[in-house]
C-alpha cells in the first residue's frame, strides 16, 4: 500500500474552476473520507487521483511518485463506482477476475486470487450466479471484490453505498470498516453521507466549492468544527444556530444576550473576545439541551413538532427569537415534550461561537471543580 500526496491540485473547466489549490497528505494505511455538499468537487478529486480527470494545475503522487502522464492502469490504483457496472453475462468469479484476464495472468493464480478476496467477503457460495442472480449488497460486494483482487496500492470509493437501502448501507459501513482492518489499505472514500464519514473514517476532509474546509478526526470535525459551515454539515440534526449580541468582555470572559432567554446571564470563555463583534453566533447541538434540568440561563421555546424516534426523540422549534432549535430528547427523560411552549436548559460549557462571517471563536475548557 501506499501513501497519497496533492500538492497545490486545481481543475478548470474554461473559466470555472472546480477544485481549487487542495492540499493533501493521505497516509499509508489510512482510511480518508472526502465528503461535502453536491457539487463541491469531491468526486472530482477523487477521479484526478485515479487518472480518470486530468488535472489542471498542481501535482498527484502515488508512493511517492508524481502521476502526471501516468494512465489509470499504471497508477496502481482500484476504483469502486457508484453503479456496480458488473458485466451481466459474466459470473461472480468472472466480473471478479477480468482485470487479472486482461493482465495476461495464468488461470491458477487467476483463480487463487478470486477464492481467497470471496472467502473474505463471504462471496463464496454466489461464485457461479450471474449479477442479476444478486441482492444490492452482494452486488457491491463483488465490485469491491474486483477491485481487491488487483492488490492495488491505493483503493479510491465514489459513493458506492448510495444505491442500497438503510438497512444494507449499515452492513455495508461494517463490511467495509472490517475490509479495512483486514486489508490495512490505503482507503479514499467519496460520500455526502455524514454518517458514512464519521463512523468509517481515520480522517475526515470536508469539502465546500472546490476547497477544503477542515481536515481531522471525526471527533475534532464534530466538537472542533473551524467555521460555521463544518459546524452545520457535520451532524445529524444539524447544529442549532442562534443570535446573540455581546454584552460585555471580562478577561478571558465573555457576557452574551440572546433573545428568549431566562434565568441569568450566558457567560462564556474564550481565548480571543478582543476579537468578537458585537453580532455573533451561539452554535449549539441537540444533545446540548436538557429539557428537564431546571438550571442556568434557559430558552423559552414553542414545540411545534416531536420527532419520534423510540430511544429518543427530537424536538423542533423553528419559531424561536433567536433561531430554529432542534433538541434531543432522551427516551429514558420521561414522555416527550407535547407541542407548545417549554422552558429549555442549556450546557452552555458546550456552546461552540462564531464570528459573523462564521469563523470559529476557540473556546477555553471548562474549569473542572476542585476535589
Amino acid at each position: 500500500m501506499a501513501s497519497v500526496e496533492l500538492q497545490n491540485v486545481s481543475k478548470r473547466f474554461g473559466d470555472f474552476e472546480v477544485v481549487r489549490d487542495v492540499d493533501l497528505s493521505v497516509r499509508h494505511g489510512e482510511f480518508v473520507v472526502f465528503v461535502g455538499p453536491s457539487g463541491c468537487g469531491k468526486s472530482t478529486l477523487l477521479r484526478m487521483i485515479c487518472g480518470l480527470e486530468p488535472i489542471s494545475g498542481g501535482k498527484v503522487m502515488i508512493g511517492g511518485k508524481p502521476m502526471r502522464g501516468v494512465p489509470p492502469a499504471k497508477r496502481g490504483v482500484a476504483m469502486v463506482f457508484q453503479s456496480y457496472a458488473l458485466y451481466p453475462h459474466k459470473t461472480v468469479a468472472q466480473n471478479m477476475a477480468f482485470s487479472l484476464l486482461m493482465q495476461g495472468m495464468a488461470k491458477a493464480e487467476r483463480d487463487k486470487r478470486v477464492a481467497a478476496v470471496a472467502e473474505t467477503l463471504q462471496l463464496k457460495h454466489l461464485l457461479n450466479r450471474l449479477p442479476k442472480e444478486l441482492s444490492g449488497g452482494q452486488r457491491q460486494r463483488v465490485a469491491i471484490g474486483r477491485a481487491i483482487v488487483r492488490q492495488p496500492e491505493v483503493f479510491l470509493f465514489d459513493e458506492p453505498l448510495s444505491n442500497l437501502d438503510a438497512e444494507l448501507r449499515v452492513q455495508m459501513r461494517l463490511e467495509l470498516a472490517k475490509l479495512h482492518r483486514a486489508l490495512g489499505a490505503t482507503m479514499i472514500y467519496v460520500t455526502h453521507d455524514q454518517t458514512e464519514a464519521m463512523t468509517l473514517a481515520d480522517r475526515i476532509v470536508v469539502l465546500r466549492d472546490g476547497v477544503i474546509e477542515q481536515t481531522g478526526t471525526p471527533s475534532e470535525i464534530y466538537d472542533a468544527p473551524k467555521n460555521r459551515f463544518v459546524a452545520g454539515f457535520m451532524g445529524s440534526p444539524k447544529m442549532s444556530f442562534l443570535e446573540a449580541t455581546v454584552r460585555e468582555t471580562n478577561g478571558k470572559k465573555v457576557l452574551l444576550d440572546i433573545a428568549g432567554t431566562s434565568g441569568g446571564r450566558i457567560e462564556l470563555d474564550v481565548e480571543e473576545p478582543a476579537r468578537l463583534s458585537p453580532q455573533v453566533i451561539v452554535g449549539l447541538r441537540p444533545e446540548h439541551f436538557f429539557p428537564r434540568v431546571p438550571m442556568g440561563p434557559r430558552l423559552a421555546v414553542d414545540i411545534e413538532f416531536v420527532e419520534r424516534l423510540g430511544g429518543e426523540n427530537y424536538l423542533h422549534a423553528p419559531g424561536h427569537a433567536a433561531g430554529e432549535l432542534v433538541i434531543r430528547h432522551a427516551g429514558d427523560e420521561g414522555p416527550a415534550a407535547v407541542r407548545g411552549p417549554a422552558e429549555i436548559a442549556v450546557d452552555w460549557t458546550k456552546a461552540h461561537l462564531f464570528t459573523a462571517d462564521g469563523s470559529a471563536v476557540a473556546r477555553r475548557p471548562a474549569q473542572q471543580p476542585r476535589q
